[in-house]
Protein backbone atom coordinates (compact mmCIF):
# COMPACT_ATOMS: atom_id res chain seq x y z
CA UNK A 1 0.00 0.00 0.00
CA UNK A 2 1.54 3.37 -0.96
CA UNK A 3 1.88 6.28 1.43
CA UNK A 4 -0.87 8.79 2.13
CA UNK A 5 1.48 11.76 2.30
CA UNK A 6 5.22 12.42 2.23
CA UNK A 7 6.99 15.18 4.16
CA UNK A 8 10.36 16.77 3.42
CA UNK A 9 11.85 18.10 6.65
CA UNK A 10 14.89 20.34 6.69
CA UNK A 11 17.50 19.86 9.43
CA UNK A 12 17.85 22.27 12.36
CA UNK A 13 20.53 24.90 12.95
CA UNK A 14 24.12 23.68 12.64
CA UNK A 15 26.96 24.63 15.01
CA UNK A 16 29.20 26.57 12.63
CA UNK A 17 31.22 29.24 14.49
CA UNK A 18 33.51 29.92 11.51
CA UNK A 19 30.48 30.41 9.23
CA UNK A 20 31.73 28.33 6.35
CA UNK A 21 29.62 26.56 3.77
CA UNK A 22 29.72 23.06 5.24
CA UNK A 23 28.09 21.17 2.35
CA UNK A 24 28.97 17.48 2.66
CA UNK A 25 31.90 18.03 5.04
CA UNK A 26 31.92 15.70 8.07
CA UNK A 27 31.61 16.70 11.74
CA UNK A 28 29.08 19.49 11.38
CA UNK A 29 26.48 18.81 14.05
CA UNK A 30 23.31 20.47 15.27
CA UNK A 31 23.69 23.31 17.73
CA UNK A 32 21.67 23.28 20.96
CA UNK A 33 19.14 25.49 19.21
CA UNK A 34 19.14 23.12 16.24
CA UNK A 35 18.23 20.22 18.52
CA UNK A 36 15.28 22.22 19.86
CA UNK A 37 14.22 23.00 16.31
CA UNK A 38 14.30 19.33 15.33
CA UNK A 39 12.29 18.42 18.41
CA UNK A 40 9.71 21.08 17.54
CA UNK A 41 9.31 19.66 14.05
CA UNK A 42 8.73 16.12 15.33
CA UNK A 43 6.39 17.29 18.10
CA UNK A 44 4.22 19.09 15.55
CA UNK A 45 3.23 15.67 14.15
CA UNK A 46 2.09 14.19 17.46
CA UNK A 47 -0.76 11.75 16.86
CA UNK A 48 -0.20 11.45 13.11
CA UNK A 49 0.46 8.07 11.45
CA UNK A 50 4.15 8.41 10.59
CA UNK A 51 5.18 4.97 9.38
CA UNK A 52 8.57 5.48 7.70
CA UNK A 53 11.57 7.72 8.31
CA UNK A 54 14.45 8.49 5.96
CA UNK A 55 17.37 10.91 6.23
CA UNK A 56 20.49 11.86 4.35
CA UNK A 57 23.70 10.28 5.70
CA UNK A 58 25.12 13.59 7.00
CA UNK A 59 25.33 14.18 10.75
CA UNK A 60 22.96 17.14 10.87
CA UNK A 61 20.15 15.24 9.19
CA UNK A 62 20.70 12.11 11.27
CA UNK A 63 20.52 14.23 14.42
CA UNK A 64 17.42 16.01 13.13
CA UNK A 65 15.79 12.64 12.44
CA UNK A 66 16.46 11.40 15.99
CA UNK A 67 13.40 13.10 17.61
CA UNK A 68 11.18 11.62 14.91
CA UNK A 69 12.65 8.17 15.50
CA UNK A 70 12.10 8.42 19.25
CA UNK A 71 8.57 9.82 19.01
CA UNK A 72 7.28 7.36 16.40
CA UNK A 73 9.39 4.30 17.21
CA UNK A 74 11.09 4.20 13.83
CA UNK A 75 14.58 3.34 12.64
CA UNK A 76 15.83 6.01 10.20
CA UNK A 77 16.90 4.71 6.80
CA UNK A 78 19.93 6.51 5.35
CA UNK A 79 19.07 7.62 1.82
CA UNK A 80 22.02 9.01 -0.16
CA UNK A 81 19.79 10.47 -2.87
CA UNK A 82 18.52 13.17 -0.47
CA UNK A 83 22.00 14.38 0.51
CA UNK A 84 23.27 17.97 0.20
CA UNK A 85 24.74 18.65 -3.28
CA UNK A 86 28.50 18.77 -3.76
CA UNK A 87 29.76 22.35 -3.90
CA UNK A 88 33.11 23.91 -4.84
CA UNK A 89 32.74 26.44 -2.01
CA UNK A 90 32.72 23.75 0.71
CA UNK A 91 34.78 24.78 3.74
CA UNK A 92 34.92 28.43 2.63
CA UNK A 93 33.32 31.64 3.85
CA UNK A 94 31.07 32.52 0.94
CA UNK A 95 30.99 36.28 1.45
CA UNK A 96 34.75 36.47 1.48
CA UNK A 97 35.24 34.12 -1.47
CA UNK A 98 32.76 35.97 -3.68
CA UNK A 99 35.14 38.93 -3.54
CA UNK A 100 38.06 36.77 -4.66
CA UNK A 101 38.61 37.05 -8.46
CA UNK A 102 40.06 33.51 -8.47
CA UNK A 103 36.57 32.20 -7.66
CA UNK A 104 34.67 34.17 -10.28
CA UNK A 105 34.97 31.47 -13.00
CA UNK A 106 32.98 29.20 -10.67
CA UNK A 107 30.08 31.65 -11.00
CA UNK A 108 30.04 31.64 -14.81
CA UNK A 109 26.65 29.90 -15.11
CA UNK A 110 24.34 30.42 -12.12
CA UNK A 111 21.48 28.76 -14.00
CA UNK A 112 23.29 25.38 -14.00
CA UNK A 113 24.89 26.13 -11.45
CA UNK A 114 28.58 26.08 -12.40
CA UNK A 115 29.80 25.86 -8.77
CA UNK A 116 28.17 22.55 -7.93
CA UNK A 117 25.80 19.75 -8.84
CA UNK A 118 23.32 20.85 -11.55
CA UNK A 119 19.85 21.76 -10.32
CA UNK A 120 18.31 19.25 -12.73
CA UNK A 121 20.42 16.43 -11.26
CA UNK A 122 19.37 17.33 -7.72
CA UNK A 123 15.70 17.37 -8.70
CA UNK A 124 15.93 14.00 -10.48
CA UNK A 125 17.56 12.15 -7.60
CA UNK A 126 15.22 13.70 -5.03
CA UNK A 127 12.08 12.84 -6.98
CA UNK A 128 13.40 9.32 -7.53
CA UNK A 129 13.93 8.90 -3.77
CA UNK A 130 10.46 10.28 -3.05
CA UNK A 131 8.80 7.91 -5.47
CA UNK A 132 10.60 4.88 -4.04
CA UNK A 133 9.76 5.91 -0.46
CA UNK A 134 6.12 6.39 -1.49
CA UNK A 135 5.86 3.03 -3.21
CA UNK A 136 7.65 1.11 -0.45
CA UNK A 137 5.45 2.56 2.27
CA UNK A 138 2.92 0.41 4.08
CA UNK A 139 0.51 3.32 4.23
CA UNK A 140 0.47 6.30 6.55
CA UNK A 141 2.86 9.23 6.27
CA UNK A 142 6.55 9.22 5.32
CA UNK A 143 9.12 11.68 6.66
CA UNK A 144 12.38 12.42 4.82
CA UNK A 145 14.93 14.66 6.58
CA UNK A 146 17.03 16.47 4.00
CA UNK A 147 18.61 19.84 3.15
CA UNK A 148 17.50 23.23 1.92
CA UNK A 149 18.50 23.09 -1.74
CA UNK A 150 17.29 19.53 -2.43
CA UNK A 151 13.93 20.30 -0.81
CA UNK A 152 13.63 23.54 -2.74
CA UNK A 153 14.37 21.73 -6.00
CA UNK A 154 11.46 19.39 -5.31
CA UNK A 155 9.17 22.30 -4.49
CA UNK A 156 10.03 24.16 -7.69
CA UNK A 157 9.75 20.98 -9.76
CA UNK A 158 6.28 20.06 -8.55
CA UNK A 159 5.15 23.68 -8.96
CA UNK A 160 6.34 23.64 -12.58
CA UNK A 161 8.73 26.54 -11.95
CA UNK A 162 12.24 26.95 -13.41
CA UNK A 163 14.89 25.33 -11.24
CA UNK A 164 17.30 28.29 -11.56
CA UNK A 165 16.59 30.77 -8.77
CA UNK A 166 18.01 33.32 -6.32
CA UNK A 167 19.38 31.32 -3.34
CA UNK A 168 18.43 34.19 -1.01
CA UNK A 169 14.74 33.67 -1.76
CA UNK A 170 14.28 30.00 -0.95
CA UNK A 171 11.21 29.17 1.07
CA UNK A 172 12.75 26.45 3.21
CA UNK A 173 13.63 27.58 6.72
CA UNK A 174 15.39 25.48 9.34
CA UNK A 175 13.24 22.51 10.44
CA UNK A 176 10.49 23.49 7.99
CA UNK A 177 8.19 20.82 6.57
CA UNK A 178 7.18 20.65 2.90
CA UNK A 179 4.37 18.14 2.35
CA UNK A 180 3.43 16.36 -0.86
CA UNK A 181 0.96 13.84 -2.23
CA UNK A 182 1.18 11.73 -5.36
CA UNK A 183 -1.79 12.61 -7.55
CA UNK A 184 -1.89 10.57 -10.71
CA UNK A 185 1.73 10.30 -11.80
CA UNK A 186 2.93 13.61 -10.31
CA UNK A 187 3.74 14.83 -6.84
CA UNK A 188 1.85 17.92 -5.70
CA UNK A 189 2.72 20.16 -2.79
CA UNK A 190 -0.15 20.24 -0.30
CA UNK A 191 1.30 22.07 2.70
CA UNK A 192 4.26 24.00 4.07
CA UNK A 193 4.87 24.54 7.79
CA UNK A 194 7.50 26.19 9.98
CA UNK A 195 7.10 24.53 13.39
CA UNK A 196 10.35 26.13 14.63
CA UNK A 197 9.28 29.64 13.57
CA UNK A 198 9.62 31.02 17.12
CA UNK A 199 13.29 29.96 17.17
CA UNK A 200 14.32 31.25 13.75
CA UNK A 201 15.14 34.78 14.92
CA UNK A 202 17.82 33.33 17.23
CA UNK A 203 19.36 31.15 14.54
CA UNK A 204 22.12 31.46 11.97
CA UNK A 205 21.14 29.98 8.62
CA UNK A 206 23.85 29.99 5.99
CA UNK A 207 21.89 27.69 3.73
CA UNK A 208 23.81 26.93 0.56
CA UNK A 209 24.54 28.43 -2.85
Amino acid sequence: MPADRIHLVRHGEVHNPTRVLYGRLPDFHLSELGVRMAESAAASFEGRPVTALYCSPLERTQESAAPWAARFGLEPVHEHRVIEPANRFEGMNIRRELRNPARWPWLANPALPSWGEPFASIARRMLSALRDAWDLSEGGEVVIVSHQLPIWMVARSVQGRPLAHDPRRRRCTLSSITSLELRGDRFREVDYQEPARDLLAQSIDLGAV
